[in-house]
């Protein structure tokens, strides 16, 4: 047997007038989906525990069975993981986003935040752009470690864990209300900007119309983490299969194997096939019990507030991953259990996330008789939400 996860980062919504009253999951052409929930279970998660921030952070962690309430450290922390930082008791990892601000105004805190990726900016741009800000402000106190893209790492040594606020939740709003109360983290932004204002790199980018990375944002604050083998919690060897550090950093912190994509990049235009033909190889060539497939466009998507783009990733994600799975795993002949969901959803009406109860389909080659099911929110919504640790207990299930 084996299992799989196929995640579609902040791919739940809410009804649009737009498209008729249907979120854009039930909007999209989703054939393989459909086929999958006429002979599949649907049923509804929460996977935020209550209380806490609705972020992919905690939503993942619950549902590769690792309950946030007792596992979770701050988001940061996780990312720092893949990218090979060590960290030391005290210590705090900080997310640095390169973010586009808004340019016209004289003083930092009147700004705009525009973009919270930089237009997506490439990780060879993001890198050389980080060197500046090396250069500028690391110390021995704190230290900048290069990501993928947008997304950065810093760490605090023996710093403070603060509330900071995630960019993507302020797109297009002024900044002065949302800035570090901690004065070290907000003089550094603010330097940042000056820094990077001007560097070659975002000369080029205006030149070509994409946003520039003109200052970082700090967000996600957290201790060093302490997660238990995946391997001795389910008894199953497991593979990761995404382009983004913080799930990549839960792989390594829980003893899973990460598969890099190439192409992989956590946008719209990613290498789809190239995550299912990777699960494929990994479970049908390499022995691998389970894997789980992330992919984060529908979330950028999301933020973005673009209903066609949404419905794009949504429709990819289908397409070029589900289906290829699905007829990879029935051409083997191996017996598999698939699971589909989002982690959180991403509405396109606030552009960030909310800690709504999710839609699953869980899917059993072996079950041939018709439930007539088919796979949205609305769907999911007549089912009492299970707890998103307990997920996996449930695609374990024999």
């Amino acid at each position: 047997m084996k299992y799989v996860v196929v995640l579609g980062d902040g791919m739940a919504d809410e009804p649009l007038e737009a498209l008729g009253g249907k979120t854009p999951l039930a909007y999209a052409k989703t054939p393989a989906m459909d086929l999958l929930a006429k002979t599949g279970d649907i049923g509804m998660a929460r996977t935020v525990p209550e209380g806490m921030s609705p972020g992919s952070d905690t939503a993942n962690l619950s549902i590769m069975g690792y309950n946030p309430e007792i596992y979770y450290s701050g988001r940061s922390p996780l990312e720092a993981l893949n990218i090979g930082v060590s960290m030391e008791e005290g210590d705090v990892a900080i997310r640095a986003n390169l973010v586009t601000l808004s340019e016209k105004e004289e003083n930092y805190e009147e700004r705009h935040l525009l973009d919270h990726s930089a237009d997506e900016i490439s990780t060879e741009e993001a890198s050389a752009l980080l060197e500046a800000v090396k250069e500028g402000l690391e110390n021995q106190e704190f230290q900048f470690y290069a990501g993928t893209s947008y997304r950065h790492c810093l760490i605090w040594k023996h710093g403070n864990v603060v509330p900071l606020t995630p960019p993507h939740d302020i797109r297009e709003r002024e900044i002065k209300n949302y800035l570090p109360d901690e004065e070290l983290l907000l003089a550094m932004q603010k330097e940042s900007y000056k820094i990077l204002e001007n560097h070659p790199i975002n000369q080029k980018r205006r030149e070509k119309g994409l946003n520039p990375a003109n200052s970082l944002w700090f967000w996600g604050a957290g201790t060093k983490p302490s997660l238990s083998s995946f391997e001795g919690k389910f008894h199953k060897k497991g593979v990761m299969i995404s382009a983004v550090d913080l799930l990549k950093g839960i792989a390594v912190g829980t003893g899973m194997k990460n598969i890099s994509v190439e192409g992989a990049n956590g946008g719209l235009h990613t290498n789809y096939e190239g995550k299912a033909q990777a699960a494929l190889d990994a479970l049908l060539k390499e022995g691998y019990d389970f894997a789980y497939i992330h992919v984060e466009a529908p979330d950028e998507m999301g933020h973005q507030g673009s209903v066609e783009k949404k419905i794009q990733a949504i429709e990819y994600l289908d397409e070029r991953v589900i289906k290829l799975v699905k007829e990879g795993l029935e051409k083997s002949g191996e017996d598999y259990r698939l699971l589909i969901l989002p982690d959180h959803p991403t509405p396109i009406k606030v552009k960030t996330h909310t800690a709504n109860p999710v839609p699953y389909l869980l899917y059993d080659s072996r079950k041939t008789e018709e439930t007539g099911n088919c796979y949205s929110e609305e769907t999911g919504a007549h089912f009492e939400p299970v707890k998103g640790h307990e997920l996996l207990k449930i695609l374990f299930e024999e």
